[in-house]
């Protein structure tokens, strides 16, 4: 999977590496402010009864 990505990025190594590392936060930043707080509203350990 990595090499495919590898790969498909354009330019020459140190450009391949900037890109691989801007996609790698740009998913990151993704998952913190979108996904996580999502799935963490559908838990079930927000519905507690005591």
């Amino acid at each position: 999977m990595y090499s495919t990505l590898w790969r498909a990025l354009p330019g020459p190594k140190p450009v391949k590496a900037l890109l691989a590392l801007l996609i790698a936060v740009a998913v990151f930043f993704l998952l913190m402010e979108v996904v996580f707080p999502w799935v963490s509203a559908q838990m079930p350990y927000n519905d507690v009864a005591v």
